[in-house]
């Protein structure tokens, strides 16, 4: 049956694009073209599982070569499959697991703090833009890479430009090229110094690591593909931006939820982290290939073509979570979240599927900014909040500006700062 090209569509709908397809679908399985190739979109935990089976889908051949160019980089751990993205994947897990989490938020936290002191005054604070820095200079701290103060702006908008132009084309597409093609020559500048000695990676350390990792093969990484795995670790935290403005838009528009994060409950302010994960658009889906004819649900799905995961759908579905277009942290208090029901960072298990290895990384950083962001009383000053679903990847418009902010006031009337063990008034 002939397909309509869904492209053009596709870019001017943004996250509504498939799911809408799904809506007018007669089955479970959305058939449809894009970029002149067939394409399936798949939605809900047994299609997670199904898509993360590597005897049903390959990554190799499926992301295009503009995504490779900005956000992920050629040769990328996201490129690979079987033994191959194994080993490189185990590198990975090696830093961003353990105690290694615990190091780069307190490196992050105190970035945030030293920021946050100078935020006072009515100075305008535009959050997703000194959120990037803050995480740029606390990633760059624990990775062990030198980044002198002065560079820290310049770095934080390229880690964000390959993020933000990677769904596009036009200027913020080759932004993204350019900034990409900037931190590979830094950093592969970088790893032939540590390795021939002329610079210091603190011992096991991310630098130290990536730069004396051994794939599959026996061979250490070609300096390019060490530059592309560490952009690869510090470009993703950097890209919490997003949803630390996404946190300061729910305590925004519903600061009931202020209340618990500055009184230190953890298990609300993990769940508010898993909410602001689900509620808000990030990923709008993901993306394989089939390896051969395959069958879901009774419908045959090509071999070869092009297997979507809808993230997005997903997180609104309303038989997986109830009222989903409801901001509501609680729905994540006691319940066990399944590895196949929340998939920004994709699903299965980390260690030994496809899963972003650094997703307990994003949790733990977001969980510690948001309350820190709770825990400051500020202004919000008339300014564009609005989030476009038909912005790839979405933000609020304005990246959320800020004034005047201050530590909250306790009862006794001593400023409770943002280090202290609770959180402000909303």
């Amino acid at each position: 049956m002939f397909q309509l090209d869904n492209t053009l569509i596709l870019l001017f709908q943004g996250y509504a694009w498939l799911p809408g397809l799904r809506r007018r679908a007669s089955g479970e399985v959305v058939h449809t073209r894009v970029a002149g190739q067939r394409a399936v979109g798949l939605r809900g935990p047994d299609a997670v599982r199904f898509f993360y089976d590597e005897d049903h889908i390959e990554r190799h051949t499926a992301l295009p070569g503009p995504i490779k160019s900005t956000l992920f980089g050629h040769g990328a751990v996201h490129t690979l499959d079987g033994a191959a993205h194994r080993v490189r994947k185990a590198m990975f897990l090696s830093v961003l697991t353990g105690d290694g989490i615990g190091a780069l938020v307190r490196h992050t936290t105190a970035a945030w703090d030293e920021a946050a002191a100078s935020w006072g005054d009515g100075r305008r604070v535009v959050l997703f833009d000194e959120a990037a820095e803050i995480l740029a200079r606390g990633v760059c701290r624990w990775t062990g890479i030198p980044l002198a103060g002065a560079e820290a702006p310049a770095l934080a908008s390229d880690l964000v430009a390959m993020v933000d132009g990677f769904a596009t084309p036009g200027p913020r597409h080759w932004r993204a090229r350019s900034a990409r093609a900037r931190r590979e020559a830094w950093l592969g500048r970088l790893v032939r110094d540590v390795r021939d000695g002329v610079a210091t990676a603190p011992a096991g350390s991310a630098l130290d690591v990536v730069a004396h990792h051994r794939d599959a093969d026996g061979e250490l990484l070609d300096p390019h593909t060490a530059a592309v795995e560490l952009l690869n670790i510090i470009r993703p935290t950097t890209a919490v931006c997003w949803f630390v403005s996404f946190a300061a838009h729910a305590l925004h528009r519903w600061p009931r939820h202020r209340a618990p994060l500055r009184e230190g409950d953890d298990a609300f302010a993990e769940a508010f982290t898993h909410e602001v994960r689900r509620f808000y658009p990030f990923a709008p889906f993901l993306g394989g290939r089939a390896v051969r004819e395959l069958t879901w649900r009774g419908e045959t799905i090509p071999a070869g073509s092009l297997v979507l995961l809808d993230v997005y759908g997903q997180h609104h579905d309303p038989s997986l979570w109830e009222d989903p277009y409801a901001f509501d942290p609680r729905r994540f208090i006691g319940r066990d979240i399944g590895a196949y029901e929340l998939i920004p960072q994709g699903g299965g298990a980390p260690d030994t599927g496809h899963r972003c290895p650094g997703e307990a990384v994003v949790i733990a950083l977001l969980k510690a900014l948001s309350t820190r962001l709770a825990r400051l009383d500020y202004d919000v000053p008339r300014q564009d909040l609005t989030i476009s679903l038909r912005r790839v990847p979405a933000r609020p418009a304005d990246g959320f500006v800020l004034t005047g902010a201050r530590p909250v006031v306790t009862d006794s009337g001593a400023p409770r700062h943002a280090s202290a063990a609770a959180p402000p008034p909303g």
